[in-house]
């Protein structure tokens, strides 16, 4: 079969070759469980704290602050589950355009006797930081809301939330499974007390995720076990995906700035195209300046998405900004947040770049995409 372009990376990305070499030892002779005392647990214990170190290096915390995890979406139950256990407060704030992972679990939480305040964004999908504020109430125990989203890219002004949650006295966690590996993800700038890591996103195999936790914050265990992860997230380790997603932060490090510089590039190559060919029949729903340097959240005017993204499928690997049912549209939740109308909504598709995108993906991309509109249209 040949492979389709894969311009999805939003979604999932592929394992890294040094990743994936670094797995293989461990699938091959590393077999050792962590917590023997013997020689190849002993190696494998080691194999841990160095991956702990490599996560740590990459987002500029202490090694101890890292707990590993299975996928982001248990990071952020963990942090959010963790924090309330030893709260009394039943008052959580989120935002209109978070992640399932998080919306799901306040969702759950309503039901439990919590509220939660949705704070909502603007028309690029941004939260204002007074309105975080103004929403802090005396039995407050958290503040979640996400580094970058996910469907349009647009990166939240994360700092200035922590300065507030600080102020107040109040645990900020973030979902930073979009941004890490892709922009400055410091949690000493950010100021954060939590935040989420997913393998997946940054190269490394799928089941591996990791959560920072600032020393000093208190965070329970959800699950009850043995002591691995202090005892906040029992279970024998993972030792192969750990290694993995170690070795994908330490790549992501080294190679930053030219992975960063080759995703904008494609980027805004594949947008200035598309301009070029459709003029005024392009729309870029958020702000660019303050989006991730690799996601294009774009709508084509008198085109439906789930057409286009249908017929390319073959050639061109994209997603879409809503979901099509027999007789209706559903917009997704982060454009409906964002006040998007149905007719913009139906028409955006998702385009996101990777370290592994070129020019010739991105010359093919901006023919294939344009003639199938040109076509479409008439």
């Amino acid at each position: 079969m040949e492979i389709p372009i894969y311009l999805d990376y939003n979604a999932t990305t592929p394992i890294d070759r040094e990743v994936a070499q670094e797995m293989k030892q461990f699938i091959d002779s590393h077999f050792g469980n962590p917590s023997s005392s013997y020689t190849i647990g002993r190696f494998n214990k080691d194999a841990i704290r160095l991956a702990r170190n490599q996560v740590a290096d990459l987002i500029n915390a202490n090694p101890d602050e890292i707990l590993f995890t299975s996928c982001a979406t248990e990071s952020n139950n963990l942090a959010i589950w963790g924090v309330l256990k030893g709260k009394q407060g039943k008052h959580i704030i989120t935002s209109a355009i978070e992640h399932p992972a998080i919306i799901e679990v306040c969702r759950h939480l309503e039901t439990q006797g919590y509220e939660i305040t949705y704070i909502p964004v603007d028309k690029f999908g941004s939260v204002n930081p007074q309105d975080v504020e103004n929403a802090i109430r005396p039995d407050t125990s958290l503040i979640t809301i996400m580094h970058a989203n996910n469907e349009v890219g647009t990166i939240q002004p994360i700092s200035e939330i922590a300065a507030i949650a600080k102020k107040h006295k109040v645990i900020f966690h973030t979902d930073a499974a979009q941004s890490v590996g892709k922009i400055e993800t410091d949690v000493s700038k950010l100021g954060v007390d939590l935040l989420t890591i997913a393998g997946h996103k940054l190269y490394a195999p799928k089941g591996i995720g990791a959560l920072y936790v600032k020393n000093g914050v208190e965070i329970q265990n959800i699950m009850f076990g043995a002591n691995q992860e202090k005892g906040i997230r029992p279970g024998t380790e993972n030792v192969i995906h750990i290694v993995a997603l170690g070795k994908a932060c330490e790549i992501a490090k080294r190679d930053f700035d030219k992975n960063s510089q080759n995703m904008l590039s494609m980027r805004d190559s594949l947008l200035n195209g598309l301009k070029k060919n459709l003029g005024e029949q392009v729309k870029v729903n958020v702000n660019l300046q303050k989006c991730l340097p690799n996601t294009l959240s774009v709508a084509f005017d008198k085109v439906d998405a789930h057409t286009l993204a249908s017929v390319i499928s073959k050639d061109i690997c994209i997603s879409t900004g809503s979901a099509c049912h027999a007789d209706s549209i559903e917009i997704s939740s982060v454009l409906k947040a964002m006040n998007i109308n149905i007719k913009t909504a139906a028409g955006t598709v998702r385009i996101s770049t990777g370290k592994y995108t070129t020019s010739d993906e991105i010359d093919s991309t901006i023919e294939i995409i344009s003639k199938t509109i040109l076509k479409l249209n008439h």
